[in-house]
């Protein structure tokens, strides 16, 4: 005679449902993100990390080969998000000083993002102690930004709105002209960052300064 399947009634209460490994991740990072913000990384432990996360250090040491890992992971996060409207903007704009202007945007909006620039001010003050940061923070920021760039870039030679003879060089100079003066005020004057209103200034300057040097035959006047 077959059991009959107990009710939901009977079935034990309290426990709470398993986390998958991926669920898991995301609330280390955001953990790491507030902890490093508040302590910098070399005063955050591990311990404190798991237990912001409500986890052990084994689970995290296994999710996780290190501190070092970790704070690559969180930046390569947060850099994934901001990074995935670059290639995306004004791709169908009517002409090509509005399209720049609107890809330094996006560009600043990385950039320039508080979060961004309170990481980078971190990476530096622990850059001699912990020199894989400021290589894991060039690599999944600054270079990431400038390949995005240049991907852009490189369709708009194709197109020929544009004429350039090395994109990738020519990215990492626009993308200095927008947002490198803003940063080094925040991070070393402690000034405050650009609104909106006036990174678009920028943006329109920037764009201007630049196409007169590049503007290709098809672009118009």
């Amino acid at each position: 005679m077959a059991q009959a399947k107990p009710s939901s009634e009977s079935r034990p209460r309290g426990r709470p449902p398993v986390r998958s490994d991926d669920e898991t991740k995301r609330i280390v990072i955001e953990a790491a993100r507030h902890a490093f913000a508040v302590d910098g990384y070399a005063a955050t432990s591990t311990e404190e990390l798991a237990r912001g996360a409500g986890i052990s250090t084994k689970t995290l040491y296994r999710l996780f080969p290190g501190k070092a890992a970790l704070f690559e992971a969180m930046c390569a996060d947060r850099l994934d998000r901001l990074l995935s409207d670059v290639n995306l903007q004004a791709n169908n704009q009517a002409d090509i000083e509005t399209s720049l202007a609107a890809v330094l945007v996006a560009c600043a909006d990385l950039a320039l993002d508080p979060e961004v620039v309170a990481l980078q001010r971190m990476v530096l003050q622990q850059s001699a102690t912990f020199p894989e940061l400021a290589a894991n923070f060039y690599r999944d920021g600054i270079a990431r930004t400038a390949a995005a760039l240049a991907g852009w870039l490189r369709d708009q030679v194709k197109k020929k709105r544009i004429a350039l003879d090395n994109v990738d060089e020519a990215a990492g100079m626009m993308i200095g002209m927008m947002v490198s003066a803003p940063q080094r005020a925040a991070i070393y004057a402690s000034l405050a960052l650009p609104s909106r209103k006036e990174i678009e200034r920028r943006a329109k300057v920037c764009a201007a300064i630049l196409l007169d040097g590049c503007r290709g035959p098809s672009s118009g006047s």
